[in-house]
């Protein structure tokens, strides 16, 4: 890692950790001769009114800290991915799989940090885009999934499936997920996915709550086009991009997700494995012997 001269500050909003944590930091990063350039949640915990666009935060930063949970991780990851700037993620959440430094580990892990001793995990994104008669109407990065669900309580939805060239099938659903393997361990997992490690380079379609309940998750190349074709009723279906943006779909729309070219940098504690975190986050078996 580059010699650390700048540091970028993204924080959750409406927390009271954050309101504590923001002043701490930004002292313990002046007394070390630290430039900081924070969002305007950071800035509201200052009182503060010269915060940046969360797009603007890495500009010149060296490295680039999360405060928050996988949520504000994810929101973060898609203001700057693209950028190289390693992103140093604090779990102020309750599960945080991706967040995996906790608070009282903050200022030994950035001393770490400081020292180049990290290990930083490449995670690639999805892009997805949405197409409207021919037509592009958006276009979305995302670090976990995008998700097509149902609009109405009681109705499933139609939804066209190609990967490739290749017709997959038509899901009748709840929704479907195209996941990333960092997605693995959340919204699809809970819809009985597979977790999938992060260097795979694979995406992951999961169909929730599926009418014919031989409809499995399917795994494929992450250089792969997936094509889902919506075949419900305007307004019937929805488009949520990592659980936090999104659109109504029309019939007919398609959504096209391939593999980004844009990947996050995150910091990982030099013991903390995948594995480790599984057994966890997850509860799994104990330790060996």
């Amino acid at each position: 890692m580059r010699a650390i001269r700048t540091v970028g500050l993204i924080s959750k909003p409406n927390s009271d950790q954050a309101a504590r944590l923001v002043p701490e930091m930004i002292e313990w990063f002046a007394a070390r001769g630290i430039d900081v350039r924070y969002d305007h949640e950071s800035a509201g915990y200052l009182n503060r009114g010269d915060g940046l666009d969360r797009e603007r935060v890495p500009d010149g930063a060296q490295l680039v800290v999360v405060l928050g949970g996988d949520g504000t991780l994810l929101s973060a990851a898609r203001a700057i991915g693209g950028s190289e700037v390693p992103l140093f993620a604090v779990n102020m959440g309750s599960l945080g799989f991706l967040t995996a430094i906790t608070v009282d580990e903050i200022y030994p892990e950035l001393e770490r940090a400081m020292r180049g001793e990290h290990r930083i995990g490449l995670r690639r994104m999805l892009h997805t885009e949405l197409w409207r008669q021919g037509k592009l109407l958006a276009c979305y990065e995302s670090l976990n999934d995008a998700v097509l669900t149902k609009v109405e309580m009681a109705r499933m939805i139609e939804l066209d499936a190609h990967v490739d060239d290749h017709f997959v099938c038509v899901y009748r659903a709840d929704g479907l997920i195209i996941a990333t393997p960092t997605g693995s361990t959340a919204y699809s997992l809970s819809a009985g996915g597979p977790i999938i490690f992060p260097t795979v380079a694979a995406l992951c379609i999961t169909p929730i709550c599926p009418h014919t309940l031989t409809a499995r998750p399917v795994i494929v190349s992450d250089s792969s086009i997936i094509t889902i074709i919506n075949r419900g009723d305007n307004s019937s279906t929805y488009l949520t991009i990592d659980g936090q943006v999104g659109q109504l779909l029309e019939s007919g729309d398609r959504v096209i997700c391939r593999s980004s070219q844009n990947s996050i940098h995150l910091i990982r504690p030099p013991k903390m494995r995948f594995f480790d975190v599984l057994r966890k986050k997850l509860q799994w078996g104990g330790q060996i012997g």
